[in-house]
């Protein structure tokens, strides 16, 4: 439902899935508000009429002076979507414990802490819609992007939590798993490879650093991702967990069914893991 008095809030609208989602919610009529880190990124969206405005989803500052800056417009958020992540890439062995702590800071912490801000007037209205942007690799865990997986792993379970705790209050709760979808993810993810100049992993770099762009590869366009999601969001009958993409589906379904060792040996396999053993045994 459309109200004149609340905004769709929008993280990590800078280009990729966030950009296109404002769009899509702006084209279905709905009062959008983007927001990213950077100002310039968020320019075209700004010419199409959208509201935008920056935001560091990790500063507790920020996200507080912008929902009082709605609130005196007169605007509160009915719908939070949680958008923004990156993701880092390489070596359980070789990525550095800052790292780790941001992963987890901006694809965990920050979408809890603001959906936190966000909820108690949800609750007070008695509706709202909070739709977390997860992924599938935090059901199918892979090797190479180990703090990536864990962070989306501990989302998918803190929005679990999530849904259950908010919808008795009137707080829907939707966790999107996308497979691949066509952004920027890769060349971020590409540029937040940590992979040590001594690491044994040295002999992999291709597996490791074809783990970065996996995502991309026959990758669903996020102007197609984002209005499909819109159109289901917006049906009485969405599930609590939405799956869209190339291999959405696909991946749940082997990290359920395929016995361990089988698993383990064909992602092995997929990311040269298999040659790095074979060179350990001659």
């Amino acid at each position: 439902m459309k109200h004149s008095d609340e905004v769709v809030l929008i993280t990590g609208c800078g280009s990729g899935i966030g950009q296109a989602l404002a769009r899509a919610f702006h084209q279905q009529g709905q009062r959008v508000c983007a927001t990213a880190r950077r100002a310039e990124t968020l320019a075209d969206l700004a010419r199409e009429g959208l509201m935008t405005r920056t935001l560091d989803v990790t500063d507790a500052v920020a996200v507080a002076a912008l929902l009082a800056d709605l609130a005196q417009q007169g605007l509160g958020v009915g719908t939070l979507v949680n958008n923004a992540g990156y993701g880092a890439m390489g070596p359980m062995l070789d990525v550095p414990a800052e790292e780790w702590q941001r992963q987890f800071d901006v694809n965990v912490f920050a979408p809890l802490a603001l959906t936190r801000a966000v909820a108690p007037a949800m609750v007070a209205r008695g509706r709202g819609l909070v739709v977390n942007i997860s992924s599938v690799s935090g059901v199918l865990t892979t090797p190479f992007a180990g703090p990536y997986c864990a962070s989306k792993a501990a989302f998918n379970a803190a929005s679990t939590a999530l849904r259950m705790e908010l919808q008795p209050l009137g707080v829907r709760v939707v966790t999107v798993q996308p497979g691949g979808i066509r952004s920027g993810f890769g060349d971020t993810a590409a540029h937040r490879v940590h992979l040590a100049p001594d690491s044994p992993y040295q002999a992999v770099k291709a597996g490791v650093m074809g783990r970065a762009n996996e995502s991309q590869a026959d990758a669903m366009p996020a102007e197609t991702f984002s209005r499909l999601l819109v159109e289901r969001l917006a049906q009485a009958d969405c599930p609590p967990v939405v799956r869209l993409g190339p291999k959405s589906s696909l991946l749940p379904f082997l990290a359920r069914w395929l016995p361990v060792r089988l698993l383990d040996r064909m992602l092995s396999r997929r990311f040269q893991l298999d040659r790095l053993q074979a060179k350990e045994q001659v």
